[in-house]
Formats: C-alpha cells, structure tokens, sequence
C-alpha cells in the first residue's frame, strides 16, 4: 500500500478519535436506553392491564381462549395473559329484586345490588288480572360461580331468578279466585317461598342461594275490591249486632242473677225469722211450762192471801171500787174504781 494512502487512513481515524463523545455521556445514553425500555414496558402495562383486582364480596372466572377455568379467583390481584386471557368479575353478596306498581320508579336500573322490576301481572282463577308486589332476595354460589356463568351467562340473573319467580307467581295465583287472596295471604306467601326455593335448588350445580322470598302486596281489580269492601262492611255489621245482642244477653242474666240473689236472701231473712219466732215461742212454752209446774195449790193459796190483803188496803181508801174474782175461788185479778175511769189497775200473777 502506498505511503500516502496509509497516512490517509491514519490520520482520518485520529480524527474519529478526536470527535468521540465523552465517557460520562456514553454511560448516560446506555442508562436512558434502560430507561426507555422500563418506560415502554410500563405503558405497555399500564395500557394492557394484564391483571385484575377481585374485591371482597366477589370472585373473578379466569377465561383462557373461551375456555372457563372451574376454579374461582378469589379476593386480592390476578394476573393474567392479554389477548389470550380475560378475568370475568361478579358479585357474589346478597342482591334483590323488588317487584313494585309504582308508576314513577326508574325500572330495570340497578343500584348497589338492588333491581327494580314492575310488578308481577298474572291470571287468577277465573281470569281476572292481578298484580302481586314481591321481594326476592339472593345470592350467586361463589363456589360454583365459573359453571353458573358458563352455562347461563352473565345475565343469569333474568334467566334463573326472574323466570322462576314469575312462573311461581303465575301458577301458584292461578289457583285462588281473587277475593279470596287477601283471605289465604299467609298461605299464599308461603306457597309462593316454598315453590320458587324448591325449583332453583332443583337446578344443577345449585348455582344461586335463596335467602327469602316476601309478599308485600296483593292489588286486585277495582271491582273485587268493592265486592270485598261490601263484605268487609256486612261481617262488620254482623258482628256488631251478635256483639249487641251478646251485651244484651248478658245484662239481662246480670239482671236475672240479681233477682235471684235479691229473692234469696230475702228467703233467708224470712227464715231465719221463722226460726227466730219458732224459738222465742218455744223458750216462752218451755217458760210457762216450768211456771206452770212451779204453782203449786199451797203457793196459790199464799198469792192469794197476799193479793187479798192489797185488796183490802185498796178498799178502806176506795169503798166503791169493784173487785173482780176468778170462777172457783182463783185469786182475784183485776179491780176498777167506779168514780174516776181513768183510775185502774190490773194486777196479775
């Protein structure tokens, strides 16, 4: 190689050499490269999201090509494959379905768990329209929650809650004329618990928990309800007058009861002053008896005597005063004076 030439490439390389960045800015550009690529993989993160959170109260159903994994996510941070994979949340806490007649709620929107939906609308016996006001409340199974979505989809909630609910209503208010719901309410309601539990335990996999079923209105036709305010009002009489002449009844025995009282003790009284007369004459009998027993013709003789001589004591002050003397020589008893009537005596013994 010529002289020349040799010297050409020497000094253009010297000169490369000359225009090389510092050391410290070599180590700068392979850092920021670094950086570059965190930063690109973090926006790539962040844009993807390759992860899901699962709160409490609900669990997540990875989803791998179409295919749902049968076990459930639960609570804290899944990761997952974008493009491939997807994590499907749902809420496994208590949800209800008011079936209401208020013409001013927003129907349908859900709110916290809570669906509103207008009121159940079916058939009684004899065809009359009824609407029946309910409240379900549930609750998804989160144990076998990937095979509830698989088989039903995420709208599981039309297809095993509402459907059942209203297949019961209809059924179960089909068998009742429409006076006679607010009647059998009680039995309605249990009928209407027991039939909706019955058919969703009945489904496979027992995807959902019933936690209560409550009947909280019955509207019936205007026309029945007048019918049945007629009724209302005759029983309402009707218990009024068996009320009154219930009343009735009664006072009349208080009455009947007093008289008897009255009547009886006024037997008693009477008794007991028979008795009290029955006495008094006896004692008085058994009395005299032993007087009787007691005068003896000596003690006559002495009363006599005794008696005579008040006599006499009378007649030295008293000459025309008369005296009168019982038959056979019985002491004599009574004596009056002719002048004055209003002087007498009477002595017995």
């Amino acid at each position: 190689m010529p002289a020349d030439l040799n010297d050409y490439f020497k000094k253009k390389m010297e000169d490369e050499d000359k225009n090389e960045p510092p050391k410290f800015l070599q180590d700068f550009s392979k850092k920021a490269s670094i950086l570059y690529v965190i930063l690109i993989v973090a926006v790539l993160f962040i844009v993807a999201k390759p992860y899901e959170i699962i709160q409490s109260g609900e669990v997540g159903i990875k989803v791998t090509a179409g295919k749902y994994d049968p076990i459930p996510l639960e609570p804290g941070i899944h990761f997952f494959i974008p493009g491939i994979q997807k994590i499907i949340k749902v809420d496994t806490k208590v949800r209800i379905i008011n079936y209401k007649s208020e013409r001013d709620t927003a129907f349908g929107n859900v709110n916290e768990g809570i669906i509103e939906k207008p009121a159940i609308t079916v058939l009684d016996a004899r065809g009359l329209p009824v609407s029946i006001d309910l409240t379900v409340q549930y609750r998804l199974n989160p144990a076998n929650a990937p095979q509830t979505i698989a088989t039903w989809g995420l709208s599981w909630e039309e297809k095993l809650i509402n459907a059942v609910v209203r297949e019961v209503v209809r059924n179960v208010i089909g068998r009742y004329k429409a006076e006679e719901l607010p009647i059998k309410r009680n039995e309605i309601a249990k009928l209407i618990e027991q039939e909706i539990r019955k058919k969703i335990d009945s489904f496979k996999n027992k995807p959902v928990f019933l936690e209560s079923v409550q009947l909280r209105e019955i509207n019936l036709p205007p026309k029945i309800k007048e019918q049945i305010e007629r009724v209302q009002i005759a029983k309402q009489e009707a218990e009024r007058v068996k009320y009154e002449v219930e009343k009735a009844r009664q006072e009349a025995e208080k009455r009947a009861a007093l008289a008897k009282g009255e009547a009886e003790a006024k037997k008693i009284r009477a008794q007991g002053e028979a008795e009290k007369i029955m006495i008094e004459a006896k004692a008085k009998a058994t009395a005299n008896k032993v007087i009787g027993q007691s005068l003896t013709p000596n003690l006559l003789q002495l009363k006599q005597i005794e008696v005579q001589g008040k006599f006499n004591e009378a007649l030295k002050t008293n000459r025309d005063a008369k005296i009168f003397l019982t038959p056979q020589g019985a002491v004599p008893n009574i004596w009056i004076d002719t002048k004055s009537a209003k002087k007498s005596a009477s002595i017995s013994q």
